[in-house]
């Protein structure tokens, strides 16, 4: 009788381990993204989404655009365009391209910069520009493939744009999903 019990525990213990695996090897083998910014649609409301391809489990590479629905309101991009590469720093890598992340971007955005002068008058000109900047962030990803992304980063314009903004920010609270 000891002997049944001890065969069927181990089939039992193999099985479910070898169920946990295929789960892994699932969601690694998953190299796409994509992903909704929630906090600009909702306060804005601006649809950014962003696509990422998972290169290895240290690197991906991707792009998101930026689309102003409002253009009335006081932000200033109506429209940018963002590749960048990602680099991931986990310790455990069974999923892969997911924890803390240091990122490296270009941005091409367009839209307008409102300067205000001493007599309340306000100038509005038009703009298109360029920059550069790094952004940090953290990912989560759960075994069904969703992903919640926190991004913070800061770019500077590059070129010769005098009506642009020096400084750009790049971040949200992204949801997407890994497949």
């Amino acid at each position: 009788m000891k002997k049944i019990f001890l065969i069927y525990s181990l089939v039992f213990w193999s099985l479910a381990f070898s169920q946990d695996a295929s789960k892994e090897k699932k969601l690694i083998s998953r190299k796409h993204e994509i992903k909704i910014g929630g906090i600009k649609l909702l306060a804005g409301p601006i649809f950014e989404g962003t696509y990422e391809y998972i290169y290895s489990k240290d690197f991906t590479f991707g792009s998101s655009v930026l689309l102003n629905l409002n253009t009335d309101s006081d932000y200033s991009e109506d429209l940018s365009l963002t590749p960048f590469a990602r680099f991931y720093f986990q310790e455990s890598k069974e999923y892969g391209a997911y924890g803390f992340f240091v990122e490296g971007f270009a941005k091409y955005y367009s839209g307008k910069y409102v300067s205000i002068y001493i007599y309340n008058e306000e100038d509005e000109k038009k703009f298109s520009a360029a920059a550069l900047g790094l952004s940090l962030g953290k990912k989560w990803v759960n075994n069904s493939g969703f992903v919640l992304e926190l991004l913070v980063g800061v770019g500077r314009t590059i070129g010769n744009s005098n009506n642009a903004p020096e400084a750009v920010f790049r971040g949200d609270l992204n949801i997407g999903y890994r497949f």
